[in-house]
């Protein structure tokens, strides 16, 4: 079974940005992605900005991805 990798906030932000996403704001601790497909529709996530993540707030993130994208693409950047 492969293991979820160590993994700050702004590694997170520079994965999701080769996906598309991009800043829209932040506030506190947390940053807020965003990407806007062809037909208009906005896919939204917001990302805590902490210099490591837990492995649940990691685990969630990764889920919350997956409504974007197949896990096949996700998977070799958040499990080693």
């Amino acid at each position: 079974m492969p293991k979820l990798r160590s993994l700050s906030g702004e590694d997170v932000i520079r994965i999701l940005s080769q996906f598309g996403f991009e800043i829209v704001s932040q506030k506190g601790g947390h940053v807020k992605l965003r990407r806007i497909l062809s037909n208009g529709t906005k896919e939204t996530l917001t990302i805590p900005f902490h210099k490591e993540l837990d492995k649940g707030t990691l685990r969630a993130i990764f889920r919350q991805a997956l409504r974007y994208f197949p896990e096949e693409q996700l998977k070799p950047y958040f499990y080693s």
